[in-house]
């Protein structure tokens, strides 16, 4: 197996492609998610609409997970708790593994409890939870 040695980022290009995908985002998603709407309702009715929805809500959940990985670090998990920010993974993944690991804080804790009250072991059935898209999506 090969390893890849990680590329170093300069800072200046980090922060001009964060500011260009933050642009693209803004003016093409509402485009995007209206055909998209549109295409699954047409195409696989209002269940292919629900597995749209749920494949954006990973996404969203995963850009999360990034994003606010300090915040998370800091707030839900105790000291050598499973860390966020992996880019594949949700938060809700990451809170599961804590709940394994009985690495959540008071706060994770709570989180999790909410969680559950609204899907039954939403957090550990969260690990590694992949969607593939089917044959559908490309259709």
């Amino acid at each position: 197996m090969i390893v890849k040695e990680k590329k170093k980022v300069r800072p200046l290009i980090g922060i001009l492609l964060f500011a260009i995908s933050v642009v693209l985002f803004i003016t093409t998603c509402p485009i995007g998610l209206l055909y998209g709407v549109f295409y699954t309702t047409v195409r696989n009715s209002v269940r292919g609409l629900g597995e749209y929805a749920l494949r954006i809500a990973i996404t969203v959940d995963q850009s999360g997970n990034v994003v606010m990985q300090h915040l998370l670090n800091l707030l839900l998990i105790k000291k050598g708790g499973y860390k966020f920010g992996n880019r594949d993974e949700t938060i809700s993944s990451a809170i599961g593994k804590n709940v394994q690991l009985k690495t959540l804080s008071g706060f994770g804790r709570f989180i999790d409890k909410v969680l559950d009250f609204i899907d039954p072991n939403h957090s550990l059935n969260s690990i590694d939870y992949h969607i593939e898209p089917g044959e559908k999506a490309y259709k």
